[in-house]
């Protein structure tokens, strides 16, 4: 590997299953310190061992997005271990509701806004000091959802669309503290989440799993859909020096399937 994050700690808010696991292990092959938090301490004490027994180095520690007490010990626990933070990945997530907005629960609007908007203020604003210490970058996971507008994915449409305004407007109040702070909208990512969801598909209207991927990456420009380490792969760079003038921005990673 190339060093590219030696000597950095770096945050993930959401180190679930899929992304989060790729993202930590990689990180930390690139010589980052990964603190890895989410709500079930049986997989965070997993994924640690993981990197540990890769070679890393992680922290385990549990964390409720939507609870600012919550929020505040994961910051006073990273505070334990190190006088500055060099990157935040605010990576949150929940099944959305995938539901006409005419027949949306106001509730699971609020809620997705909660989790993925609001979580995202509490953490930056709970670790600003620490990523001031580091001259830190902030990467906030969106998704390619805010260039379209099909149908049933509204409600997941107005949290990222709110998430990457909240990323701008953090760019330019943090910025003159030397924190970044940067948006990574995914297209489709081709994981085991993702096959499952295929497979229901296939059985659902026939055909194969390979028909529905086939079908599904007609649509990129690039005639697949990325995979876990492809959406990883930028996010390390907004996460690095290499990224230094980088700032206020949203890079869409979807293989092509919109310009923006």
């Amino acid at each position: 590997m190339t060093g590219l994050l030696a000597d950095r700690t770096i945050v993930i808010i959401g180190a679930g299953p899929g992304f989060g696991r790729t993202l930590a292990l990689e990180a930390a092959r690139e010589g980052a310190t990964v603190v890895v938090a989410a709500r079930s301490r049986e997989r965070l004490d997993q994924l640690a061992a993981e990197v540990t027994e890769a070679g890393g180095r992680a922290i385990a520690a549990t964390v409720d997005a939507t609870d600012p007490a919550s929020v505040r010990a994961l910051s006073e626990t990273v505070e334990q271990h190190t006088d500055a933070v060099h990157g935040l990945v605010n990576s949150a997530f929940a099944v959305p509701s995938m539901k006409p907005l005419a027949k949306t629960d106001h509730a699971q609007i609020t809620a997705g806004i909660d989790l993925s908007v609001m979580g995202a203020l509490r953490a930056t604003q709970e670790f600003t000091d620490l990523l001031e210490a580091g001259r830190g970058s902030v990467v906030m996971m969106a998704s390619a959802v805010i260039h379209h507008s099909r149908e049933r994915y509204a409600g997941y449409k107005i949290a990222k669309t709110a998430l990457v305004a909240l990323a701008h407007s953090l760019a330019t109040e943090l910025g003159p503290r030397g924190i970044r702070v940067n948006t990574v909208a995914p297209g489709y990512i081709y994981g085991d989440t993702l096959k499952a969801y295929f497979e229901s598909l296939a059985e659902k209207y026939g055909g194969s799993t390979n028909d529905v991927y086939q079908h599904m990456a007609e649509k990129m420009d690039l005639r697949r859909l990325p995979t876990e380490q492809e959406i990883v792969d930028p996010v390390l760079f907004l996460l690095s020096g290499r990224s230094s003038a980088v700032t206020g921005q949203t890079l869409t990673v979807d293989c092509g399937e919109f310009h923006t």
